[in-house]
């Protein structure tokens, strides 16, 4: 499983996840596509968490721990997202889905096995939502009820990442016990979203702002927002998609349920755009070489992607859900495709003309982390970066 063309393979299903996803988003904003098919259209939501997003997470968690039969999660997740999609019984393809989302749980805990932490705990919680929106989904409740789930999957995995980064600039002897409570409030409030959603969405929605609070204070990005190159683009990223968290937050926090209609559109695009994506572009630096063993250069161009998927995310969630513009909404939502795909471009590109210096310019110095989500044994305390 070293070599980068084996590893690229596991990438494919999530490759293909995401393009089937933005097709579904193309017509669901009204575009005169072609027709989609019914599964792919009630599955948007959920290739781009299970499929897209969620290969991406448990493939690098795959890649850290360095076992062989961890890559069987990411693969399940890939695979068993187009499964759904194929002529097939549905249940095949979730189930997959259930057993990948398991094998992240025993990731974490050969990684917990190595080194108990608490970001390690936070991100366990993590995993543990993904599980439950698995399970859920193979049990036929519609996508629309799991959005609480897949929002606490992502938001607690990288606010564990992000807590160990801080936690040598945090004092007291139990750093970071404020953020687990935060999380496990998080997840318990999933399940009183699911069975008394009038009380749960709110609660879900206060639990939310207080993860993000404490993100906001104790991130090393505020501090590497002042630095340049590589570790101020990836902090421009992060609070920026920490922002969306709170729109999120406020939405469920004053408006309750939201499972259809402007505010739910707000809501889930705030968390799985706003918010994923602004993850993604982060650290995208940093996670693909680690998975690939390519060098993928930070070059300012990056920044262009970034502008434009939280410019286009204002027209859809401000013009078009809260002024009920439809026309902005469409604009908007086309736009968050642009930015995605722009991305990707620049990504590959930059990629493909490899390390800076290369194009006559100095190679920078930077502290840009590695995102430590599997400590390794007897691993050495890691400089706090972006």
């Amino acid at each position: 499983m070293d070599r980068p063309g084996i590893r690229f393979l596991f990438l494919a299903p999530a490759g293909a996840s995401l393009l089937f996803g933005l097709y579904a988003a193309t017509a669901l904003l009204g575009f005169d596509v072609p027709p989609l098919a019914d599964r792919l259209a009630a599955s948007h939501g959920a290739l781009m968490v299970f499929g897209f997003v969620g290969t991406l997470i448990v493939l690098e968690r795959a890649v850290a721990i360095k076992k062989w039969w961890a890559f069987t999660a990411p693969a399940l997740l890939g695979i068993g997202s187009l499964l759904v999609l194929a002529p097939l019984p549905t249940w095949i393809g979730r189930s997959a889905i259930v057993l990948g989302a398991i094998g992240l749980l025993l990731i974490y805990r050969t990684i917990w096995r190595r080194q108990a932490m608490t970001a390690t705990a936070i991100q366990f919680l993590g995993g543990v939502n993904l599980v439950v929106a698995a399970l859920l989904w193979l049990a036929a409740v519609p996508v629309a009820h799991l959005i609480p789930a897949f929002s606490a999957f992502l938001v607690l995995t990288i606010a564990g990442e992000r807590l160990e980064l801080a936690r040598l600039s945090l004092r007291g002897s139990h750093p970071g016990r404020g953020l687990l409570w935060a999380a496990l409030s998080l997840t318990g409030c999933v399940s009183l979203a699911l069975s008394v959603p009038a009380y749960g969405y709110p609660l879900f929605g206060f639990a939310l702002l207080w993860v993000v609070s404490w993100l906001f204070l104790h991130d090393v990005a505020r501090r590497t927002l002042r630095a340049t190159g590589l570790p101020r683009y990836m902090a421009a990223c992060l609070l920026s998609g920490y922002a969306w968290l709170v729109v999120a937050g406020v939405i469920w926090l004053v408006g309750g349920a939201a499972t259809s209609g402007p505010a739910y559109d707000a809501v889930i695009h705030a968390v799985l755009l706003g918010f994923t994506l602004s993850m993604i572009m982060a650290h995208a630096p940093v996670i693909l070489p680690a998975v690939l063993r390519r060098p993928l250069p930070y070059r300012p161009i990056m920044y262009l992607p970034v502008a434009l998927l939280h410019a286009s995310l204002v027209l859809r969630v401000l013009f078009g859900d809260a002024w009920g513009m439809p026309s902005m909404l469409q604009l908007g939502g086309s736009l968050n495709i642009s930015a995605l795909l722009l991305f990707i471009v620049i990504a590959v590109v930059s990629a493909v003309r490899g390390p800076v210096d290369g194009v006559g310019r100095r190679p920078q110095k930077t502290s840009a982390p590695q995102i430590p989500s599997a400590p390794q044994k007897a691993s050495a305390p890691q400089k706090a970066g972006a």
